[in-house]
């Protein structure tokens, strides 16, 4: 997998763009630049050279379904599937992050705490009003950690590295502080408390 992979989400934005703008796509490239830099501690990966994320997500947000396995790529067919010790990483950035993010049915109903992780991540979502056209701020891009904030109400984190917008100084809109709003293995999320 190459740093730079304009050139599938080029061929994706042309897809859409066919269409007149009216169709979205699923975005694989998010998904296979989102289980590689998981899968070999390079979430460096997690931003492009214009500082967006590396999908399709990062050209055409509003038009990107992100998604981190579906009937293909997981489950039975198991084609290309995302590694199952990062699946919680991998909601993380997506239900945090801009485009419309799709849930695995399988990976709802899955042992091992992923249910209660993207029912929390979700909820975090809804409640912040975030949408596919969403503004991310990449914070950090390094080896053992990803962290960004995501339209000045949440920031989140998603690696082994050590991470907060507090210990960031990254100002809370209104002079409030950031807040834990949910965490699982190697990732985190913040909101603005009250």
């Amino acid at each position: 997998l190459n740093y730079n992979e304009d050139g599938h989400r080029q061929r994706t934005v042309n897809w859409v763009d066919a269409t007149g703008g009216t169709n979205a796509a699923f975005d694989f490239t998010t998904k296979g630049i989102l289980q590689e830099a998981l899968g070999r501690n390079e979430l460096w990966r997690l931003v492009d050279a214009q500082g967006r994320p590396p999908g399709f997500v990062g050209m055409w947000p509003s038009r990107a379904i992100t998604f981190i396995d579906n009937h293909d790529t997981g489950s039975t067919l198991n084609h290309w599937p995302f590694p199952n010790n990062h699946l919680q990483e991998g909601y993380a950035y997506i239900l945090t992050h801009p485009g419309t993010p799709c849930v695995f049915y399988d990976h709802l109903y899955q042992e091992g705490g992923m249910r209660e992780c993207i029912l929390d991540l979700l909820a975090v979502r809804k409640r912040h009003g975030l949408d596919c056209r969403a503004k991310v701020q990449v914070r950090k891009a390094a080896a053992d950690v990803y962290a960004a904030t995501i339209n000045d109400k949440i920031a989140v984190k998603i690696g082994r590295g050590d991470w907060s917008p507090n210990s960031a100084r990254i100002d809370a809109p209104g002079g409030k502080q950031w807040v834990r709003a949910c965490n699982g293995k190697d990732w985190a999320c913040w909101e603005i408390g009250n």
